[in-house]
Order: structure tokens, then C-alpha cells, then sequence
């Protein structure tokens, strides 16, 4: 089980972190943020994540000669999972180390550019105010990466629970006969 669960996972780490790795080296990070990163994020987390159900439903099959109960299904789901969100962690902590990358100036600039178009003056006043704590904060390995793990992993755990309702019955997509 833990072999499925590191190989499953290890290639889902890289399916979500290669991309968001080769992105932040080939963007222009003194630009604006691109508008739609967090959609492609998430779509990236969501391809790579099928590693969960490929992953339960090998350990299903080939281990499990067919049944699995639901726990043992949502474990190797939540395995799959945990050691892909490591490999985003990983890919994030690497790109900010090799880019010098400044996440919350660039997020909290995008934050304030929208509030001055808004004219709330106010809530400029507010973000200026947030952005030197949350950045004195982001600066901390261990307040960044939880923040960085949480991105992902409920996701999988999401991915992890509908993998393991449905191969909980073996005669979905059943094992094939050698």
C-alpha cells in the first residue's frame, strides 16, 4: 500500500508542480499577476489528482484481488493526496527560492490597484495596513508552507472520498482478468 501510495503520488507531485514551476520561471514576475493563474492552479491540482482514483483503484485491483472497504479506499486516497500536496509545497518553496519571488507584495498590489479603481479609499488604507503583517508572517517557512499544503490537499481530500464511494462497489469498473 505505501509503495501505491508514494509512486501514485509522487506522479501527481510532479503533474501539479512541473507546470507551476516552469510558469514561475518563465514568467515576468515584476508584471501583474496573470488574472486567470489561480484557475489553471486549481485545473492543474484537478488533472493531477486523478492520480487518486487510478492509485485506489490499482491497489483495488491488483492488491485487494477486486473489494475494497471504503476506509482503506479513502486512506490510500488521502496518501495519494498528502504526498502529492508535498510535491506543490515543494515546487512552491523551490520557485520562491530560485525566483526571489515576492508573493504578497505582487498579491497585495493587485488587492490595492483594484480598491484605488474601486475609489475605497478606505479599504487601501486597510490592505496597506494588512500586507506588512501578513508578509512579516509569509516569510516564515512555518506559517508558508501549511498555507501552501492547505491550497491542495482538500482538494484531494475531496477527490479522495468520491474515489473511495465509488470503488467501494467492485462492480464499478471492475478488475479485468489477466
Amino acid at each position: 500500500m505505501l509503495r501505491i501510495i508514494l509512486v501514485y503520488g509522487a506522479i501527481a507531485g510532479v503533474i501539479v508542480g512541473a507546470p507551476m514551476l516552469w510558469a514561475m520561471l518563465a514568467t515576468d514576475l515584476n508584471g501583474p499577476m496573470p488574472e486567470n493563474g489561480a484557475l489553471v492552479g486549481y485545473a492543474t491540482m484537478l488533472v493531477a489528482l486523478t492520480a487518486v482514483f487510478l492509485g485506489v483503484k490499482h491497489y483495488r485491483d491488483k492488491e485487494r484481488g477486486g473489494v475494497i472497504k471504503f476506509l482503506p479506499a479513502l486512506g490510500v486516497g488521502l496518501g495519494i493526496s498528502a504526498v502529492a500536496s508535498l510535491g506543490w509545497v515543494i515546487a512552491w518553496e523551490i520557485s520562491l527560492a530560485v525566483t526571489k519571488f515576492d508573493f504578497v507584495a505582487a498579491y497585495f498590489g493587485q488587492l490595492i490597484e483594484q480598491a484605488q479603481a474601486e475609489g475605497a479609499m478606505e479599504k487601501v488604507a486597510k490592505l496597506q495596513g494588512e500586507q506588512a503583517s501578513y508578509a512579516a508572517m509569509y516569510a516564515n517557512p512555518l506559517y508558508r508552507v501549511p498555507i501552501t499544503f492547505v491550497e491542495m490537499f482538500p482538494v484531494g481530500a475531496v477527490i479522495s472520498l468520491v474515489s473511495a464511494g465509488l470503488l467501494r462497489n467492485s462492480r464499478f469498473l471492475p478488475a479485468r482478468a489477466a
